[in-house]
């Protein structure tokens, strides 16, 4: 599991990060869902470190993973470059099946093309209507994942089947700001009433050893939305109604 030892475990493995971003956490739940030893290191983004800079000069951002002194940046291919780098250890991310492996990495492409991209206003939104907006949005997309893992699920419990894959890691990575969304808006995005399925997904999901450590608590999100929102000068907003 997650180690915290200045060597970087028993693999050579650092990962720079930060507790919030759903990025960092779906390479930590690769991480420690694989078994994996490693150092992680809290980055503060507002100075960013030399070894941050250093290891991902293109986009100077978080997760980058330092193996034996090489870095590798941008979440999923952290994510596929564990699985692969580390292919013994606990079980595959990725499926053997070269079709079900390209429709993982479709569905695993369309979390952050489609989904972050539509709730990121939920965060940075200037008014309280662009935040309820982008989370309403969020929320309609979701059931496009409902019916995603109705069909990679095959009645199982992850979208990977009976164990996790590349799907769940991705999207379960961000099911804590999906939460919190609720008490920074008002609208409830991940809704047993709209998407059951999911919803049932998400509570295994986040109950699972090697998951439930690194999703942060509702709370805490929203006091560091606050933070941030104040950091970037972005007007502080009222709190919110309940929206269905």
């Amino acid at each position: 599991m997650a180690g915290g030892e200045a060597s970087g475990g028993e693999a050579g493995l650092t990962l720079l990060g930060l507790w919030a971003s759903p990025f960092v956490i779906r390479a930590r739940v690769a991480l420690n869902l694989k078994g994996i030893a490693y150092s992680n290191v809290e980055e503060d983004l507002s100075i960013k470190s030399e070894l941050l800079l250093k290891s991902n000069p293109v986009h100077k951002k978080v997760p980058v993973l330092i193996h034996n002194g090489k870095p590798i940046c941008e979440s999923r291919i952290i994510v596929e470059y564990v699985d692969e780098a580390f292919g013994a250890a606990g079980p595959s991310l990725l499926p053997a099946d070269p079709y079900d492996r390209a429709v993982a990495r479709f569905w695993a492409a369309y979390v952050d093309d489609k989904l972050f991209s539509t709730w990121r206003p939920v965060y940075g939104g200037r008014t309280s209507e662009e935040r309820v907006d982008a989370a309403t949005q969020a929320a309609a997309v979701l059931e496009t994942f409902e019916r995603a893992f109705e069909e990679c699920s095959k009645g199982k419990p992850f979208f990977g089947g009976d164990a996790v894959g590349l799907v769940d890691v991705v999207l379960g990575s961000f099911l804590g700001w999906l939460r919190a969304s609720e008490a920074m808006c008002g609208v409830k995005i991940v809704d047993a009433a709209r998407t059951p399925l999911l919803a049932a997904w998400a509570e295994r999901f986040c109950a699972l050893d090697g998951v439930k450590e690194v999703i942060p608590d509702v709370q805490r999100l929203v006091e560091y939305n606050k933070m941030r929102r104040n950091y970037l000068g972005l007007p502080s907003l009222p709190p919110p109604e309940q929206h269905p």
